[in-house]
């Protein structure tokens, strides 16, 4: 009798064994095994959950389950709690387990929910894969209320099998995942490519990169998030097939912690569906909060450490090796992402060269052309003027000749502060070095001083230098004083260029013409271009000040 008992048992490990490598699809696979499984053994009903890391369980296969689990879409094995569940939890549940009161059932009797097909009691199995806990394999019979040490022992082989092939899937799965990904990595960094090449402005990145991520990849939410002065704000976000540009109020606390984990890992983090809530509030994921099962977080480790980034997606899973695959993927897109950012600054850069290339050359031009007439008007209005001046009586063409000159040698004067402007000369020396030539230029003797060293970037320092000759053309047109002061005031953050005077002030001075108004508005615009800003003081009492504050990229020592 043992003989034929083990032989029956070696049969049904065979056929278990074959059923287990019919297919690729799990939860076909699962629904398949318990129904053999069930068969062979003479059972009448089994379930299977499964629980990952977190301790949330999900009735993956069922088979011929009472009438009273299967209410309301099988409710009862989606909620609640068991015992079998909670010892898995605590990991006391280590091996095959005889008969337990099954807690679903007996709410079932309670709460008078249907027929529970005289089931009361179950076995369960836990599954694993080496040291790796995955779930519970539980089945029962009518008025069954003992399992035999050999029932257990076949129900534990089985339940090795079932696991061994789990893990087997779930490797599969995850390379196929990978190899998806990979394919979908190549296609949205073609597309980055195509659209840095055509993208004209560095904050219009965020945004794109975003849209790409919701056309290329399957996750339901992307968003960018950017860390400026230990501040966190979101710049883009991808949710429900929409692209939104970030909100500007600051992270929480909470939110803010999650950030600085991922930034300090240096690779991409795991993040529970509440954790995402923490980073982005209810209201933004409240439209596809139930597709989320996971997050993953990335660090975009600009060369600036001031200037951070993360890139967050959520997923549709809780699979660990699924999410293993994506987090693979997401390093690779930062890399993308740092790239692109990278590409669209290099851009600016040779098209502001360029645009110093075509002021030189517009500077040459007025020079040898425009600058030269106005030079030769004033020398013959210089002679005329002599000429017509010598003359008894004195011809009255002679004042004529003279508001000639003095206009001719006026639009001169301008005409060499614009070739000034056009072609700033003098910067190998220094911004103030440049800026006092440029003053002594113009009849301005300018007393300049430095606080702090600190080296500024070309298209910074050329910004500060066009700002503050602006100042003092102003000064020389309309504050009526011949001195100015100007002080440059560096730290590691931040450059503060302010130029001051003691004249007239703006309470007393006369209307500002259109062209004092076009120049303080081009200071402020080329300021915030810069991502600084310019702020104007004026006082009938104290003169003028103008001060742009431009921020300074890191400096890595």
């Amino acid at each position: 009798m043992p003989e034929e008992v083990g032989m029956q048992e070696m049969a049904t490990l065979k056929t278990i064994a074959e059923t287990l490598n019919t297919s690729n699809d799990l939860s076909l696979m699962l629904d398949t095994v318990v129904g053999k499984l069930l068969e062979l053994t003479g059972l009448s009903a089994g379930w299977l959950f499964l629980i990952d890391e977190r301790g949330e369980y999900t009735c993956v296969s069922d088979y011929n389950l009472p009438p009273a689990l299967m209410r309301n879409d099988k409710e009862p094995m989606r909620t609640g709690t068991c015992w079998c569940v909670n010892r898995f939890r605590d990991g006391r549940l280590q091996y095959a387990v005889n008969i337990i009161n099954c807690k679903r059932l007996e709410d079932a009797v309670e709460f008078k929910w249907g027929d529970t097909s005289d089931i009361t009691h179950h076995a369960t199995v836990p599954l694993r894969s080496g040291e790796q806990m995955l779930g519970l394999l539980n089945v029962a019979a009518p008025d069954k209320v003992h399992f035999s040490d050999s029932e257990l022992a076949l129900l534990q082989a089985v339940a090795y099998q079932i696991g061994s092939a789990m893990e087997r899937m779930r490797l599969y799965r995850a390379e196929q995942r990978r190899a998806q990904l990979y394919a979908r990595l190549g296609d949205f960094g073609a597309a980055l490519s195509l659209t840095v090449n055509e993208c004209t402005e560095t904050d219009a990145l965020p945004g794109t990169v975003v849209r790409l991520l919701g056309k290329h990849f399957d996750w339901p939410f992307a968003a960018l998030i950017k860390q400026t002065d230990e501040r966190f704000h979101i710049q883009a976000v991808y949710a429900d097939g929409h692209v939104s540009m970030g909100a500007v109020a600051p992270f929480s606390l909470e939110g803010t912690r999650l950030m600085d984990r991922i930034i300090d890992h240096y690779r991409a983090g795991v993040l529970t569906a509440d954790e995402l809530v923490d980073i982005f509030g209810p209201d933004q994921l409240e439209l596809n909060s139930r597709q989320l099962g996971t997050g993953i977080g990335v660090p975009l480790p600009y060369p600036s450490p001031e200037e951070s980034g993360v890139l967050v997606i959520g997923t549709g899973t809780r699979s660990l090796g699924l999410i293993r695959a994506d987090s693979e993927v997401m390093e690779a897109l930062a890399e993308h992402i740092i790239a692109a950012r990278e590409s669209l600054k290099l851009a600016d850069h040779r098209r502001e060269l360029a645009r110093l290339e075509e002021r030189n050359r517009l500077a040459r031009d007025l020079h040898d052309s425009v600058n030269q007439i106005l030079f030769s008007l004033s020398l013959t209005a210089r002679g005329a003027e002599s000429m017509l001046s010598g003359t008894e009586p004195r011809h009255p063409a002679a004042e004529a000749m003279k508001d000639i000159r003095a206009l001719s040698q006026e639009a001169l004067k301008e005409m060499r502060a614009l070739i000034m402007q056009l072609r700033p000369a003098g910067l190998e020396a220094g911004l103030l070095s440049a800026l006092q030539e440029y003053g002594a230029k113009q009849g301005l003797q300018v007393v300049a001083d430095r606080i702090g060293i600190r080296s500024i970037p070309r298209v910074m320092e050329e910004g500060l230098w066009r700002i503050g000759q602006e100042a003092l053309n102003n000064i020389r047109k309309h504050a009526e004083v011949s001195t100015a002061n100007i002080l440059l005031e560096c730290n590691e953050h931040e450059a503060k260029l302010t130029i001051s005077d003691r004249g007239k002030g703006g309470a007393k001075r006369r209307k500002p013409s259109s062209e004092n108004s076009l120049g303080l508005s081009i200071m402020r615009e080329r300021a915030q271009s810069l991502g600084g800003r310019l702020e104007i003081w004026s006082s009938s009492q104290k003169g003028t000040t103008v001060t742009a504050v431009i921020p300074l990229p890191y400096e890595s020592e």
